[in-house]
C-alpha cells in the first residue's frame, strides 16, 4: 500500500509489534524503534532506526504507536522519566494499539491532550497470523479528525479498521472481543472433548462442522491446533486471563455478570496452573482434558 512517507515511531516489538513495525517500514515510512529486548535485526537491516528509550522514538518521530502487554507496561511507556511523554511536542500523535483498561486509556488520553497532543487506543485483534499478514481487526477510539489522518497507517497493518467511538472506547471493544473469543474456544474445546471421548474421530468432526451453522474461526484455527496438539502462541494463555481480568473487573464496576467470562478465566487459570501460562490460548482445552481425565487423540475407552 502507498502512503506519504512519514516520521514514525514504534515502541515494543514482541510477536506482534515486529511484524506491525515491518509492515509500516516496507510501505516507505522512516520508523524509530525501541523495544525492551534487542530491536530485531530484519527491521534495522531494512532501515529501522533503533533509539536508546521511548523518548528518543517520540523526539524524533510524529506518529508514535505503542504495542505492549499491560496497562502498567504502557503507562511506564509513555509517563516515566524518559518515556514517550518527555519527548512530544504540540501537534503529535500517540496510537496505543496494545490490549489494557479502558479505565486507564481515558486517563491517558488527558494527559497526552494536555500537552497538546493527540491520542487514539487502537487495540486489535487476529494474533500473530494476523499481525504477520497485515489482516488485523482494528478497533479505535478517539477523534474521527485523528483517526482519518492515522487510517492509512492502520491499512499497512490491517483490515477491518473501525472508529468505534471516543478515548476508551476501542478498548471497550477489544475486551467484548476477548469475552466471545475465550467463550468460543470454550464451547468448542467441550465439543471436541466430548465428540473424542464418544469414540469418534476429532478431526473429522471438526471437518463436518466446519460445513453447518457451528463453523466459525476459531473452531477452523483453534479447533485444527487443539486436535493436532500445536500448543505455541499465538496468543498466550497469560495475555487473555489479563484481557478477561479487564472485562470481570469493568463488569463489577458497571454492575454486570459476566458468568461464563468468569468460567473461561477459571479453565485459563487451571491452564496456568499446570504451567501453561505461555501456551496458545487454545489450550483451554487441556484444563477440559484434566476434568475428563481423557485427552482428544487418545483412543476412547470402552464405556463401562
Amino acid at each position: 500500500m502507498t502512503t506519504t512517507p512519514q516520521k514514525i515511531g514504534f515502541v515494543g516489538l514482541g510477536i506482534m509489534g515486529a511484524p506491525m513495525a515491518g509492515h509500516l517500514l516496507a510501505a516507505g515510512h522512516t520508523l524509530f524503534v525501541h523495544t525492551r529486548s534487542q530491536v530485531p535485526g530484519d527491521l534495522t537491516q531494512k532501515g529501522a532506526v533503533a533509539c536508546a528509550d521511548a523518548r528518543s522514538v517520540a523526539q524524533q518521530a510524529d506518529i508514535i504507536f505503542t504495542m505492549l502487554p499491560d496497562t502498567p507496561d504502557v503507562e511506564k511507556v509513555l509517563f516515566a522519566e524518559r518515556g514517550v511523554a518527555s519527548g512530544l511536542a504540540p501537534g503529535k500523535t500517540v496510537v496505543d494499539m496494545s490490549s489494557i483498561s479502558p479505565i486507564a486509556t481515558k486517563d491517558y488520553a488527558q494527559r497526552i491532550n494536555a500537552l497538546g497532543c493527540e491520542y487514539l487506543d487502537a487495540p486489535v485483534s487476529g494474533g500473530e497470523v494476523g499481525a504477520k499478514n497485515a489482516t488485523l481487526s482494528i478497533m479505535v477510539g478517539g477523534s474521527e479528525a485523528t483517526f482519518e489522518r492515522v487510517k492509512p497507517l492502520f491499512e499497512c497493518m490491517g483490515k477491518n479498521i473501525t472508529l468505534v467511538g471516543g478515548n476508551g472506547d476501542g478498548q471497550t471493544a477489544k475486551v467484548a472481543n476477548q469475552i466471545i473469543v475465550a467463550l468460543n474456544i470454550e464451547a468448542v474445546a467441550e465439543a471436541l472433548v466430548f465428540a473424542a471421548r464418544a469414540g469418534a474421530d476429532p478431526a473429522k468432526v471438526r471437518q463436518a462442522l466446519m460445513g453447518g451453522f457451528a463453523a466459525s474461526r476459531i473452531l477452523e484455527v483453534h479447533g485444527e491446533r487443539m486436535v493436532k496438539r500445536t500448543f505455541n502462541p499465538g496468543f498466550r494463555i497469560e495475555l487473555h486471563q489479563k484481557d478477561l481480568n479487564l472485562a470481570l473487573s469493568s463488569a463489577r464496576a458497571l454492575g454486570v455478570s459476566l458468568p461464563n467470562t468468569a468460567t473461561a478465566q477459571e479453565l485459563f487459570n487451571s491452564c496456568a496452573a499446570h504451567g501453561g501460562k505461555g501456551w496458545d490460548h487454545s489450550a483451554m482445552v487441556r484444563a477440559l482434558e484434566k476434568l475428563a481425565n481423557f485427552e482428544i487423540g487418545q483412543n476412547a475407552p470402552s464405556a463401562s
